[in-house]
């Protein structure tokens, strides 16, 4: 009977097969690494291309601020590449695509805002950080309002210099910009700067473009002659100048002509409004 409880013990693993195990293990760890090791160069492109993406473009005349600026962002981990003027700038902003390019405004043959007014006609939607000694008020504003997204006043601190990149570089990286705006029938892509209605395309020129942009982007505002001076030209008003309603009534017919409902509506008085109707 004690006998019939004690059961036979079990049978002890060979050694072989414990070492066969601990082979394999190997063999796996070292296929994993190999696998991680050609695996490598893609997941570091992945990385460049998102939250890597840190290569900046820096339009600086003076030899001595360039150098200060450019060596700054290289050890704050950027690439940097340098352009002396503002014709380098657009060729280099065009072929490039950077996290976010920094402008001086006084360049010798372009002027800063011109350049990146340019840049913005030509679809390119990095964010732009202004630096310039004119330090008014309305020089910052103007700036700003031309399409900059920062803007720093020399003389400048190299630590404030990085932190305000850094916080360009986390924007274009984070915010999904909204590249196409509809209204209606109406769709305008800000990349690409085209227009179209029910799929036909519409031919607008780059200023007519500008126009129909602040329109849409102010869709059933009344928008004064006024705004529309100081923020598509960049002008003071000038009561004498007809010039807003000579390229209103361009966009409305191309816009509105031989469609099934206007978009563009006069506002007598006033200035003009751009609405769907419903």
């Amino acid at each position: 009977m004690l006998s019939d409880l004690i059961q036979a013990p079990k049978p002890v693993r060979p050694a072989t097969t414990i070492t066969s195990l601990c082979e394999i293990v190997r063999a796996a760890s070292r296929s994993a690494l190999l696998v991680l090791i050609r695996l490598w160069p893609a997941v570091r492109r992945r990385n460049t291309m998102t939250g890597g993406h840190r290569r900046i473009l820096v339009v600086e005349d003076d030899p001595e601020t360039a150098g200060q600026v450019v060596e700054s962002l290289t050890t704050g981990g950027y690439q940097v590449d340098l352009a002396t003027s503002g014709n380098e700038a657009l060729s280099r902003g065009i072929a490039t695509d950077y996290a976010v390019i920094t402008i001086d405004r006084m360049l010798p043959d372009i002027d800063g805002i011109a350049v990146m007014r340019q840049l913005r006609d030509d679809g390119i939607a990095a964010p732009v950080l202004i630096i310039s000694a004119l330090g008014e008020v309305d020089d910052r504003v103007r700036g700003l309002r031309a399409g900059g997204d920062d803007y720093l006043v020399k003389p400048f601190s190299f630590v404030e210099l990085l932190a305000r990149v850094e916080a360009l570089g986390r924007r274009s990286d984070t915010v999904v910009k909204e590249t196409i705006l509809r209204v209606g029938d109406l769709a305008i892509d800000l990349v690409s700067r085209t227009a179209s209605r029910r799929g036909k395309d519409i031919s607008l020129l780059p200023r007519e473009f500008q126009l129909l942009e602040y329109l849409v982007r102010n869709e059933g505002r009344i928008v004064s002659r006024a705004m529309l001076l100081q923020h598509v030209w960049d002008l003071h008003f000038d009561p004498s100048t007809n010039i807003i309603d000579v390229y209103v009534g361009r966009v409305r017919r191309k816009v509105d002509g031989q469609q099934a409902y206007p978009l563009i509506h006069t506002v007598r008085g006033v200035g003009y409004s751009l609405r769907a109707p419903g």
